[in-house]
């Protein structure tokens, strides 16, 4: 016998792109607007194509302030469309704040694509 809900529920897909702690951390200037890092939180990015460290670089900012890095392990296709031009695309959030944790754990954030339906 099929079973049919009286509502059917729509599925919607996750806007999630990457979920992950600010890499370096503490080696920057996080500390300074620690109180503004909230869940929530909107943050922007800058592509460092010229990081001598890492070419697919890209930092994040709260503000004018450099709170970090996207981590290496997952910013290669977010560089990449930064780099062409697709930086309406997306945005990121903090998502998860830990003043306690070791430094390059106590801030969490995700990068989403941005609806463009509404």
């Amino acid at each position: 016998m099929k079973h049919t809900p009286k509502e059917a529920i729509m599925y919607e897909p996750s806007r999630e792109f990457l979920n992950f702690h600010v890499a370096g951390f503490s080696h920057w200037y996080g500390y300074k607007v620690m109180h503004k890092l909230v869940p929530g939180a909107k943050l922007h990015f800058v592509p460092e194509p010229d990081n001598p460290y890492d070419p697919n670089a890209v930092a994040l900012y709260k503000g004018k302030t450099k709170i970090g890095f996207v981590p290496r392990a997952c910013n290669v296709e977010l560089a990449q469309l930064l780099r062409f031009g697709h930086t309406d695309v997306f945005e990121c959030c903090v998502t998860a704040v830990d003043p306690t944790a070791h430094p390059e754990r106590q801030v969490r954030a995700k990068v989403l694509v941005k609806d463009a339906r509404k």
